[in-house]
C-alpha cells in the first residue's frame, strides 16, 4: 500500500484544485449560455404576444364587418 505523504497530500489537492477551477468555468459558460437562451426566447415570447394582439385586432374588425354586413337596413323593392 501506498505510503500517504504530505507531498502525495498536496499534489491530490492541487489536482482537485485543477479540476474545481474547470468545473467552475464551465458553469459560468453554462450560465452564460442559459442567459443567452432566456433573451431569446424572451424576444419570441414578445413576437408571439404583437401577433397575437394584430390578430385579435383584426378578429374584431372582422366580426364588426360580420355584423354590419348582416344587419343592412330595409330597403323596399
Amino acid at each position: 500500500m501506498t505510503k500517504v505523504t504530505n507531498d502525495l497530500m498536496y499534489e491530490l489537492l492541487k489536482r482537485i484544485h485543477s479540476d474545481l477551477s474547470e468545473v467552475r468555468f464551465d458553469l459560468q459558460e453554462i450560465k452564460r449560455r442559459m442567459t443567452g437562451a432566456e433573451e431569446a426566447l424572451a424576444g419570441v415570447n414578445r413576437r408571439l404576444d404583437r401577433h397575437e394582439d394584430r390578430l385579435d385586432r383584426i378578429e374584431r374588425r372582422l366580426e364588426l364587418r360580420e355584423l354590419a354586413e348582416t344587419q343592412r337596413p330595409y330597403e323596399p323593392k
